[in-house]
């Protein structure tokens, strides 16, 4: 993937999404925090990073972004928008606060009825997922947030329908 050369800053609109400021950046893109001002709510918006500007990439995105946004669950990050402004391609997600998984197991190890219960609904998210035809393909812990409430939501990542 190709490496981001532009960071969007505070105030920067994406169509009806106000960039409030980052939360992360990773290979697959820069997430932010953003006000959607149709509907008056914060949500997380995934810029896609420079590769993603060919037109095979962005079709493949668009298909994988409508296949996640097919998928009800309270287990699996909601997609709520797909679109492109000022060249940029980006995602619109439900904001998680809380930890992903991969940052809870560094900090500290957990007790087995915990893991269970996150295994438990990682296993049931999949098995949505799965029964809509999709597969994750890049189940990790980066890749599982867990709640403020102790809830996971698996994120998207490279969806594909089998």
């Amino acid at each position: 993937m190709a490496a981001f050369t532009v960071t969007l800053t505070a105030g920067t609109h994406l169509g009806p999404y106000k960039i409030t400021t980052l939360l992360g950046e990773g290979g697959m893109g820069h997430v932010y925090r953003a006000r959607d001002s149709r509907l008056h709510r914060d949500v997380a918006v995934k810029v896609l990073p420079q590769a993603f500007q060919t037109e095979a990439a962005r079709e493949r995105f668009q298909r994988e972004a409508r296949a996640a946004s097919a998928l009800n669950h309270p287990n699996i990050c909601a997609v709520y928008d797909v679109g492109e402004a000022a060249g940029h391609p980006f995602l619109v997600m439900e904001l998680l606060e809380g930890k992903t998984l991969r940052e809870r197991i560094s900090r500290s190890s957990l007790d087995g009825a915990t893991i269970l219960a996150l295994a438990i609904q990682v296993a049931d998210a999949l098995d949505a997922a799965h029964s809509k035809g999709i597969t994750h393909r890049d189940i990790k812990p980066a890749n599982i947030f867990v709640t403020a409430r102790g809830d996971t939501k698996v994120l998207r990542s490279e969806e594909r329908r089998v």
